[in-house]
């Protein structure tokens, strides 16, 4: 059974919410931190209910709205997502106001919409849909794994249409955090010469991707969703390779038949060295395009990659800002999404052209 991207929605620190080419209009950065530009939510949302809402329920919904108007679909039959970080922001507001007002006279309202899968569950209340709904919390796996869910669903046959995203957010409490276990660089960068930096660290990021996904084709279906697969803490190189080369044996792939591979170096010189072996051992001749350096790093930042590439196949060329080496066919047929969280989480998406 094919599995057809109906439907994209994204919401990044790149004008892509805006429609049109593919970066088209490149946002350029100078910092350690990059932050969405936001839509005007009140296309989808109501006023009153936009102040209330966090910002990563915005971008989910924005994003979420996004892929349903490109597919031509008002009601999905289930909703899925995969956060790793899930509300920070209220999550903050919560854990703050119990330190300030010593556990005493707190609002309900922050713990509630701190949760996990808020952003789901305000997806499904906007659109009406009492269908499926799950939210999958698996660190650098999180999106994956909701893919993983509605592509079972879909070969059930329990369901049609298929509302899947990977979504996260950057906050101050949480950029303090992280910077301090070495996660991001020290001193500003520029994004787009971050791939070619020679020291530890990269650049947080944020952003929500979702995904219109079914059996059945529409008239603008551009891709199929051909396979993905996991692996969890390799314990050298080659255990990557030898995954890669079994993935795509599975997926009837060869190397050579790999038109473009996707790879998610974050220019951080200790986490890029895998996609230099893999590159030398399977693509030496390949052309190769990043997104990290768009989008900034964060748990499901492959959620961006993927959309990224969905919109590759599309337009049947890769924008020069996202070339990191070589150049790609004049026909794109299938393309190839490797990305590694932490160097814990290794994950793989395939992608044919219909």
């Amino acid at each position: 059974m094919n599995i057809y991207i109906n439907g994209t929605g994204c919401i990044s620190p790149q004008e892509t919410a805006q429609g049109g080419p593919l970066l088209a209009t490149l946002r350029e950065y100078d910092q350690v931190r990059l932050t969405n530009v936001d839509p005007d939510y009140k296309q989808w949302v109501d006023v009153k209910q936009i102040r209330r809402m966090s910002r990563v329920v915005k971008m989910g919904v924005g994003a979420a709205n996004l892929s349903l108007e490109e597919a031509g679909i008002t009601q999905p039959d289930a909703i899925i997502t995969g956060t790793a970080y899930g509300c920070l922001d209220d999550t903050g507001v919560f854990l703050s106001k119990m330190v300030n007002q010593q556990e005493e006279m707190l609002t309900p309202t922050a713990f509630i919409q701190s949760t996990h899968n808020t952003v789901a569950g305000q997806i499904a209340l906007l659109l009406g849909c009492n269908g499926y709904n799950n939210t999958f919390v698996h660190r650098g796996f999180s999106f994956e794994n909701s893919l993983l869910d509605a592509i079972m669903i879909l070969k059930e046959g329990s369901a049609k249409h298929i509302l899947a995203g990977g979504l996260d957010e950057i906050t101050n409490h949480s950029h303090q955090l992280l910077t301090r276990f070495g996660i991001y660089k020290k001193t500003p960068v520029k994004t787009m010469e971050l791939l070619n930096s020679p020291t530890r660290g990269t650049i947080a990021g944020e952003g929500a991707s979702f995904f219109l996904l079914s059996p059945e084709i529409s008239p603008g279906t551009v891709a199929t969703l051909t396979g993905l697969s996991t692996l969890y803490k390799p314990l050298w190189e080659g255990e990557v390779i030898g995954h890669i080369m079994k993935f795509l044996e599975d997926n009837n792939c060869t190397p050579a038949d790999i038109d473009l591979i996707v790879t998610g170096r974050n220019g951080d010189i200790d986490q890029d060295e895998i996609y230099e072996e893999v590159a030398a051992a399977l693509f030496p001749d390949h052309a190769e395009a990043c997104f990290k350096h768009l989008c900034g790093e964060y748990p499901t930042a492959a959620a961006f990659g993927m959309w990224m590439a969905n919109a590759v196949i599309a337009e049947q060329q890769v924008p020069e800002a996202a070339v990191f080496y070589g150049k790609a066919p004049e026909k794109i047929k299938k393309v190839l999404l490797y990305n590694h969280h932490q160097g814990t989480h290794h994950s793989l998406i395939l992608l044919s052209a219909c």
